[in-house]
């Protein structure tokens, strides 16, 4: 009985090994009885926007290749600036590690190269922790993303690519050797049309304006809101093609319009007797809450709101 059993636990870990080497899921296996490896049904990455979650079967793949894709040079810093910020959700569920960056010069120049006190400001990744690896070639940067694919050191590896000609053959070996490490490598690719590449999961990111910040006395005129980007599933094996616009709030993603807890907080009325009293409940203490927030230095006027930040970074 107990050779049995070894068997069959030898078996079923060869079995999500080749799984993860072609790219499926381990928890799809037919034998569903048969014991799973450690962390093979968590390997999904909920951003926290449900219906993107949903859409994707649970989340994006924490391991494997994962395309971000821009159509345009000017989407370098929407499709960065989403990347980093799964880096951060990632970053939220493990111990910290190193995060590499590899860019193609051409990119690094039109784009600017990352910026420290933004990557801690927005998405809370310490610049400390961060490595990167600037190519001259369209090859020498798929070189690399290919050495650093295989390493389980990296919280994740960011190869930012800029048109170029792209074969199937390259993407499945960083897919392949990303799912061995068990680590996510998100390729960044602008200004060039979709090819078919090994990814499991395409998306094609742009920016969306940013909403006037909410209050409990409604969008607050003339405020800038969490960044926003139009997202949508362009590929994926579990999902249909969909789209969504989504927030970053530095901690997670919201879809926009979506009601959340924080659109539910309860508000006192005022009580009856004083100045205001015959305003709608809510309506005064709303309103105090702006202009009290305003005058302690908590939410700027209208005049010292700061230019819109870049998620991404400054070049």
């Amino acid at each position: 009985m107990a050779t049995s059993a070894t068997t069959r636990d030898a078996l079923c870990a060869l079995r999500h090994k080749i799984a993860k080497i072609e790219g499926r899921l381990a928890e799809r296996l037919d034998d569903a009885d048969a014991p799973v490896p450690a962390g093979a049904k968590a390997g999904r990455l909920c951003i926290g926007a449900d219906r993107f979650d949903r859409a994707l079967g649970g989340g994006l793949p924490r391991a494997g290749l994962v395309e971000i894709h821009g159509r345009a040079s000017r989407d370098a810093g929407a499709t960065a600036a989403f990347a980093l910020a799964l880096c951060r959700l990632s970053a939220a569920a493990g111990k910290p590690a190193p995060l590499l960056w590899i860019g193609m010069s051409e990119m690094f120049r039109e784009a600017g190269r990352p910026y420290a006190p933004g990557l801690a400001a927005r998405f809370g990744l310490d610049p400390e922790l961060l490595l990167v690896s600037e190519a001259r070639k369209f090859t020498d940067a798929l070189w690399v993303a290919e050495e650093a694919a295989r390493l389980d050191c990296f919280l994740a590896v960011l190869l930012e690519i800029r048109g170029g000609k792209l074969e199937l053959t390259q993407t499945q070996r960083l897919h392949s050797r990303a799912l061995v490490s068990g680590r996510p490598l998100y390729m960044i690719r602008t200004a060039a049309e979709p090819s078919p590449t090994a990814a499991s999961v395409r998306l094609l990111v742009s920016p969306a304006p940013a909403a006037p910040r909410r209050t409990l006395h409604g969008p607050l005129e003339g405020s800038i809101g969490p960044p926003g980007f139009h997202v949508t599933i362009s590929k994926s094996r579990t999902a249909i093609p969909a789209a969504f616009t989504l927030e970053w709030n530095d901690v997670a993603f919201r879809e926009r319009g979506a009601p959340t807890s924080e659109d539910s907080v309860p508000v006192v009325p005022l009580p009856s007797g004083r100045p205001g009293a015959s305003a709608a409940p809510g309506e005064g203490m709303a309103r105090r809450e702006i202009f009290s927030g305003s005058a302690a230095g908590l939410q700027p006027a209208r005049e010292q709101h700061p230019a819109y930040r870049r998620a991404r970074r400054a070049g």
